[in-house]
């Protein structure tokens, strides 16, 4: 009988013990996906190489071995200012902090580099059943105009096993959905902004395409003889931007670049209560500057560097706040 793709439920629960089975379940955990994919064993195979008197391959031995998964989700928010949204648990496996605060109420999301979280995802394919455990990855962040704004995450676990198993039946009403992005749903690009207490002040704002941003997580399984674990290393944030620049801001940005200056970056998605995403970077590097072309119009194409502010304590180079 043919399984078919389309029948896919993806579970991912934050662990209590790294490498633990969570035990996601379809009514707690269920993430609502889209082009997902999945390499059930990716296994650094053992050449044995062996030489008969005769040409031929020998068979190899499946070494250490890893699970990945990738998928996109929505950025929507919670529909509640003070309840976290539902991709919050995927954030989090991604070597970042989720924090619920009040007056206003509001949830954020900002980079860690110790204590980090990994998580269980279960990955049903039609009747079979793949667990990741210990599973830990990185995240892409696109909003871009006439799009959905989505998070894009690719996860690697320890392999938990497969078996056939009927599919979880998946609850999603905590997924909301996203505003379009539209002249009508945004406050556009906006360099030289402050953020504090869930809200945007000053800077100024700049017509643009919208944004893309890589977290640049450093993720990998590291097999040992006794034990196996995914770890995250490192993390260098970079992006994307164009923008409709005037002809003397044209010149003033390219300034910047051959100055190397770093500013702050806001962009807000969503002006309801319930679901407005607030993304903050404080110390951003335009570089790479390219001429882009729109509809016959010149825009100004940058590449990002997201970096930890000055004399800071880090791990703040990207906010992410849902309201």
């Amino acid at each position: 009988m043919a399984r078919y793709i389309r029948n896919t439920v993806i579970l991912a629960k934050v662990e209590v013990t790294p490498g633990t089975d969570a035990a996601p379940t379809g009514a707690a955990d269920a993430v609502l996906i889209s082009d997902m994919s999945i390499t059930p064993l990716d296994a650094k195979n053992i050449d044995r190489a062996l030489t008969r008197g005769y040409f031929g391959g020998a068979e190899q031995l499946t070494g250490p071995a890893s699970v990945k998964c990738a998928f996109t989700v929505e950025l929507a928010g919670s529909g509640t200012a003070a309840t976290a949204p539902a991709w919050g648990d995927l954030l989090i496996g991604c070597a970042m902090a989720e924090a619920l605060l009040a007056t206003p109420n509001r949830v954020e999301y900002t980079p860690v580099s110790t204590l980090l979280k990994t998580l269980t995802i279960y990955y049903h394919l039609d009747g079979v059943l793949h667990k990741l455990l210990g599973a830990m990855g990185t995240c892409s962040l696109s909003a871009k105009v006439g799009e959905r704004p989505v998070l894009k995450f690719e996860f690697i676990g320890l392999d938990g096993g497969v078996s056939a198993v009927a599919n979880a039946s998946p609850t999603m009403t905590p997924w909301k959905t996203p505003p379009a992005m539209t002249k009508a749903n945004v406050v556009d690009i906006t360099l030289g902004a402050t953020y504090s207490l869930g809200a945007i002040a000053s800077g100024v704002i700049y017509p643009s395409t919208g944004l893309e941003i890589q977290f640049g997580n450093q993720v990998s399984y590291t097999p040992l003889l006794s034990s196996e674990r995914v770890d995250i290393t490192d993390r260098a944030m970079t992006g994307h931007v164009d923008l409709d620049l005037t002809a003397a801001q044209a010149v003033t940005f390219m300034a910047t670049v051959k100055a190397n200056t770093t500013q702050s970056l806001a962009l807000t998605i969503g002006l309801a209560a319930g679901n407005k995403i607030i993304l903050h970077a404080p110390a951003v590097q335009l570089i790479s500057p390219t001429t882009v072309e729109l509809n016959g119009s010149a825009l100004c194409g940058y590449d990002l560097r997201l970096v930890p502010s000055a004399g800071g304590a880090g791990n703040d180079e990207l906010r992410i706040v849902t309201q």
